[in-house]
């Protein structure tokens, strides 16, 4: 099985940006966890702050993998093409935020992602992407 899990802006900051809602530890560090907590699936990881980056991302996954794990960031809220990019592949894409979007400011309710994902996990911080790949077993 193969997984891509693709994080958006800010998310290279994760262990040094607001630890009270993103905790201390770095992505890299809990994508280690991941690979030894399931060795069977290969992953990819990939991260960017530029939106046309993580469409290109989506796209170069979105035919030859089993699943993709796509926390948007702040994209989620704003960003119309990494929508249609998730609508016109053929891998399925489950939503990921390590916040409840929906305890936070009102501009976070709206997602251009969720009509097009197959799920959405959010609010168990970084363990949400533990549940998403329990999605795709």
């Amino acid at each position: 099985m193969k997984i891509s899990i693709i994080n958006g802006p800010n998310l290279n900051l994760l262990g040094k940006r607001e630890p009270e809602v993103y905790g201390s530890q770095t992505f890299e560090e809990y994508f280690t966890t991941l690979q030894i907590k399931f060795p069977t699936i290969e992953f990819t990881y990939y991260q960017s702050n530029i939106e046309g980056e993580l469409i290109d991302t989506i796209q170069e996954f979105g035919f030859s993998y089993d699943g993709i794990i796509l926390n948007a960031g702040a994209y989620t809220h704003t960003s119309i093409g990494i929508g249609d990019a998730i609508k016109a592949i053929t891998t399925p894409v489950v939503e990921v935020h390590i916040s409840n979007t929906f305890s936070r400011e009102n501009f976070r309710h709206q997602s251009y992602i969720s009509g097009n994902a197959k799920g959405v996990i959010l609010g168990f911080g970084l363990k949400s992407y533990e549940l998403a790949i329990q999605s795709f077993l």
